[in-house]
């Protein structure tokens, strides 16, 4: 049975066509697999918007939101950012980051 976290990062934005394709393997080979090591980040999944935008959405599951504050996030946020995140993050427009805790009782 999965574990279920009670905290949400919901990232979403849009990249200019020429930087797409740097975008997307950014996000597939460094940044996804970077928060998924984080301890405490439970699922890492991203969508292409099919109408509507900011065109890319991630959503990230957490055991908590205190996740974000952890020395291990900091170590890969921020100032420990990559060359390579610094580059991506610069380009990104309509750019939009919720933290969420969840709300609901389990059934």
């Amino acid at each position: 049975m999965a574990k279920n976290g009670t905290g949400l990062l919901l990232v979403m934005m849009d990249i200019d066509p020429e930087h797409e394709e740097d975008f997307n393997r950014w996000y597939d080979e460094e940044h996804v697999p970077e928060r998924k090591a984080v301890p405490g980040f439970l699922t890492g999944r991203r969508y292409k918007a099919v109408e509507g935008g900011p065109k890319y959405l991630a959503i990230y599951e957490m055991d908590n939101p205190e996740v974000l504050e952890s020395e291990a996030y900091k170590a890969v946020s921020g100032e420990g950012q990559s060359e390579w995140s610094k580059r991506v993050v610069g380009r990104a427009k309509n750019y939009v980051r919720n933290v969420y805790v969840e709300i609901t009782a389990d059934e």
